[in-house]
């Protein structure tokens, strides 16, 4: 080969080690690059979501004041509501029943002379229905918003977040406490009312051992109750008592002990259980993510266990406000508490009951089965839990505050902040 010939062979090489060099670099100067301004995106979308998040926090926290004060203001009412369907049934119908439920609202509104709004695609038909209507039906709840809703939801803006809150009758969902009561004579009721209660809901075998399990380990640090009678307590007080020697006028304090007794009445037994439990409920021993899995997914409807049981420490349930099974669990107590449920939820769209006297002369018939379940239940709800909402650029917060409500004195009871 000549020298020519190797002098070129070796520049050519040269050539391609350069190429390869300078591809390397570009590789890795590019990879650089993409780390450095991934990076850099990362961190700005992190500096923003702590900006959104602080601002949505601000404005849950101011919301809280605001819900708190505007609840003093308002009374629930109860509506009558004779031409709409109950509420009660929804939460096993699905799609093709829940149509079903729809279309007979209207064949029987139309009957006593009340027509619903329908739209409809045909202008020349008027009493055409088509999925489109039965979907932008509401069936109102015993307060006018759909259950358990005690008023519509409020919606507005602090400064750049988006609010929503929403007031919940606690009152209207089955008290997870009555799973816990430990009472001889109505054992088997109680264990066969938490029962068919979860099977209504949609729960499976399993999971309502499950759950049993988790209450059981509850029950080992305190006992829930549902009726209360005002206590006496003794009480000791150390007090030191002082006397003065005559004879070199020296003061002594010898210990002694004062026994006194205090009333512990029961409306602050009742406020201690319900403010204990509410905490024993929220805590990490209940699977709550089991009890909120969805049971029906169907637009706007969402049925699961969770939206029909009262996680607060409620005791009583309103004959008034609550669904069907929930019902039906608050009457297993007496008997016959599918045929009271029955009466109930016919009579109250009519007329709300106005006292446990109204329910006994609306309800012919099981008067002594009602006069059983009286401790459990009410007709006027003082429980509500206010569910906030508020939503900042990318960033959500919510906070959930518990509180009794009796006249215009609320007391809260518990708050959780997400």
């Amino acid at each position: 080969m000549s020298k020519k010939q190797k002098n070129h062979n070796i520049n050519r090489n040269r050539h391609g080690i350069v190429l390869l060099i300078t591809l390397v670099l570009l590789v890795v100067l590019s990879t650089l690059g993409y780390t450095v301004s991934s990076r850099v995106v990362a961190q700005r979308l992190r500096n923003q979501y702590i900006i959104d998040y602080s601002k949505a926090r601000y404005a849950c926290d101011s919301a809280i004041k605001y819900a708190l004060t505007t609840l003093e203001e308002i009374e629930p009412e109860l509506i009558i509501r004779p031409y709409e369907p109950d509420f009660s049934d929804l939460f096993h119908l699905d799609q093709s029943e829940y149509l079903e439920f729809m279309e007979q609202w209207k064949y029987e509104s139309q009957s006593y002379g009340f027509n619903p709004v329908f739209s409809s695609n045909d202008i020349n038909d008027v009493n055409q229905t088509n999925v489109l209507d039965l979907y932008s039906m509401e069936i109102p709840g015993p307060y006018g918003p759909p259950w358990p809703l005690v008023t519509y939801p409020s919606e507005f803006e602090i400064s750049s977040a988006q609010i929503r809150i929403e007031v919940e009758d606690e009152n209207a969902k089955y008290p997870l406490g009555w799973a816990l009561l430990k009472d001889k004579e109505f054992q088997r009721e109680i264990d066969a009312g938490f029962e068919s209660f979860c099977e209504m809901s949609g729960l499976e075998t399993e999971q309502i051992e499950s759950l049993k399990a988790e209450l059981d380990e509850i029950s080992e640090f305190k006992t829930y109750k549902v009726d209360f009678k005002p206590i006496t307590k003794t009480t000791r007080e150390p007090v030191r008592r002082t006397s003065t020697s005559s004879k070199n006028k020296s003061t002594r304090s010898t210990p002694a002990t004062r026994i006194g007794r205090t009333v512990v009445s029961t409306a602050s037994q009742i406020s201690d259980q319900t403010t204990h439990f509410s905490k024993f409920f929220q805590s990490p021993v209940i699977d709550k993510e089991m009890l909120a899995r969805p049971t029906i997914i169907d637009g706007d409807r969402k049925e699961s266990p969770l939206k029909y049981i009262s996680t607060w420490g409620t005791r009583k349930v309103n004959i008034n406000t609550a669904p069907r099974h929930v019902l039906e669990a608050a009457f297993i107590f007496g008997g016959n508490q599918v045929e009271i449920a029955e009466q109930i939820i016919q009579k109250r769209r009519e007329k709300p009951f106005e006292n446990i006297d109204d329910l006994k002369r609306s309800v012919v018939g099981y008067t002594d089965s009602i006069d059983i379940c009286e401790k459990y239940i009410t007709t006027n709800s003082t429980f509500f839990t206010i569910k906030i909402t508020a939503i900042s650029g990318v960033a959500e917060t919510s906070s959930i505050i518990a509180i009794t409500k009796e006249g215009e004195r609320i007391k809260r009871i518990a708050v959780i902040n997400s």
